[in-house]
């Protein structure tokens, strides 16, 4: 068996112009408008046009039926390095890293990575019936469908395996929802206490209303370049320092109770030359709170199975003991389809840059971001993690 080669570092790599389009909770535009928006803002923020774009790279649930090429004749590009990433909230960190690689090997110079999706009526029951063929399978049959039923069943078996509770989901909604107060994009513009957090309507036990995210229409977007292209620009730049991916880690498992992340990231802090302690905040995928739970342990901030104690011993507001989607992420935000797992990068970004405003955590110079997604019936498939540092 031929050796792994040591993976190349990501020296010079850097991301620039963090843009959201903001939400909408329905919209009549389809994801192509969202994603026309969101290359706009992309291109005032460098201050060139979208034509200098010659790297492409986007995530989209509702674009059908179109592909990422057939943007480019929507949106007037002319890229030499395409991508789309069908990864749901794994594909800002998978698009982040191809874009990365893309720049360095020179087969690219500015790499617009974009996430959009709509949000109409039909939309996420259309999405639903068509997402997978294992869901189709395996879920449908029952009368059964989307995400909901799938993670309950994930929680329930976390709960009983690990004696986490209801209240420990409940803290981490109830941190997210104070620090999306503070940002002017979120959806979600009412405090959230434990006790109605505790009492909301059944959803999919043990799943209630405000553990599960809200559908709705948005973009985000950013850049990814070589340093010295940012600084020939005149860009304030944030720097990647290592990022990983894995797919179908553990399949053996009869329930889900890790994901890839534990499987790579010794390396993810090993390229970056940092540990978990170091992070001055961090960004999970957050569809479930029992998700950020598990990227908890499985990232390293705890072991396996203490991470309703970990929860227990921090507070996870922008100026607590362990910031933690300081955005509020998208249980309080909502969830823009795949924009979903560009929302933690954009916010890291802003972070690192110190433009956050409201969120913004003080001298914040080191952050990690996580993504999670593609769930077929029984667990998540895809799983990433990177690490950003302000320069």
């Amino acid at each position: 068996m031929v050796p792994p080669r040591r993976r190349q570092s990501y020296d010079g790599v850097v991301l620039a112009v963090p843009v959201t389009v903001p939400y909408q909770r329905y919209s009549i535009e389809t994801a192509h408008w969202w994603m026309g928006k969101a290359l706009r803002a992309l291109a005032e923020g460098a201050g060139i046009s979208h034509r200098d774009f010659d790297g492409f790279s986007v995530a989209s649930f509702t674009m059908g039926p179109d592909v990422a090429v057939g943007l480019t004749q929507h949106f007037g590009l002319s890229p030499r390095h395409i991508d789309h990433v069908p990864m749901g909230g794994a594909s800002g960190i998978v698009s982040l890293r191809r874009a990365a690689r893309a720049v360095q090997a020179g087969d690219a110079d500015i790499v617009a990575c974009v996430a959009a999706d709509t949000n109409s009526v039909d939309s996420f029951r259309n999405l639903l019936e068509g997402f997978s063929r294992f869901s189709q399978d395996a879920v449908y049959p029952y009368g059964a469908g989307g995400a909901n039923g799938s993670f309950a069943l994930i929680a329930r078996h976390y709960m009983d395996r690990y004696g986490a509770t209801r209240e420990d989901f409940g803290k981490l909604c109830v941190a997210q929802r104070e620090n999306a107060l503070k940002n002017p994009h979120a959806l979600m513009k009412k405090p959230l206490t434990l006790d109605q957090y505790m009492s909301a309507r059944v959803i999919a036990e043990p799943f209630r209303l405000f553990d599960c995210v809200m559908p709705c229409a948005g973009a985000e977007a950013f850049l990814v370049m070589r340093e010295e292209t940012a600084t020939s620009l005149g860009l304030p730049f944030v720097r990647l320092l290592s990022a990983i991916e894995r797919h179908n880690a553990f399949p053996d498992d009869p329930m889900q109770v890790r994901g890839g992340w534990v499987m790579d990231r010794d390396e993810l802090y090993g390229m970056a030359g940092v540990a978990p302690d170091d992070m001055d905040f961090v960004q999970t995928y957050d569809d479930y709170a029992v998700i950020s739970m598990m990227q908890f342990e499985d990232l390293g901030f705890c072991a396996k199975g203490e991470g309703a104690d970990f929860v227990r011993q921090h507070t996870f507001t922008i100026d607590g003991s362990f910031p933690h989607n300081t955005s509020g992420g998208q249980l309080s935000v909502g969830q823009a389809g795949a924009a979903g797992g560009h929302l933690g990068i954009t916010e890291a970004i802003r972070q690192l840059l110190g433009i956050a405003g409201g969120t913004q955590v003080r001298d914040a110079r080191l952050g990690l971001v996580s993504g999670f997604g593609m769930i077929n019936y029984d667990r998540g498939l895809a799983s990433a993690a990177a690490v950003l540092a302000r320069a």
